[in-house]
């Protein structure tokens, strides 16, 4: 027994496995439920099982046997499953959050919008737009030689750091978390 207790300590430092990573995506209602989490912080499983059947079925309520099916299958199969791997908890309150190694999700979990932009776009888009002044302040552009190339560098640059802060902070960054740890 103390070899399991020795192999669940080496998990929990290493993070979820690969395969159990994408166990957890594949399925919609998992997804939705971390989705859920990561922009509440905590619901009841009435609750969320009450947003996935309103989403499953474009119902506001959705119907009562929607709701049913969605409350069946994430307290028979999604929560204990997502429970098992670290990735959820449910506290005494019988409320359910998000757990130690939901962090681990993180970079497979990020939605973009239909015509919204990825963060690696974002980026991107920031790196060529910040290349773009400093060598048109360099080149003597009108209206761009107001200021000095390298203060748009700096400009830029604070962009980029505002912009990596708020993602930092609103994804609940593992990186963060693991030095803490």
């Amino acid at each position: 027994m103390s070899g399991l207790g020795t192999l669940d300590a080496e998990e929990s430092r290493t993070g979820l496995e690969q395969s159990d990573i994408h166990d957890v995506l594949r399925n919609d209602r998992r997804r939705m439920t971390l989705e859920i989490l990561q922009a509440s912080g905590g619901v009841t499983l009435r609750e969320l099982s009450e947003r996935i059947a309103s989403r499953e079925s474009g119902a506001t309520p959705a119907p009562r046997d929607v709701r049913q099916s969605v409350y069946v299958s994430l307290q028979q199969t999604h929560i204990p499953k997502l429970e098992s791997l670290d990735v959820v908890e449910e506290d005494t309150d019988g409320e359910i959050r998000l757990a130690e190694r939901a962090g681990d999700l993180n970079v497979y979990m990020e939605v973009v919008p239909k015509y919204g932009l990825a963060w690696s776009e974002y980026y991107g888009s920031l790196a060529v737009l910040g290349s773009l002044l400093v060598a048109a302040a360099s080149l003597d552009v009108v209206g761009i030689t107001r200021l000095a190339a390298e203060l748009w560098a700096v400009c830029i640059f604070a962009v980029i750091l505002a912009s990596a802060v708020y993602q930092t902070y609103t994804q609940g960054s593992s990186i963060l978390n693991r030095i803490r740890d």
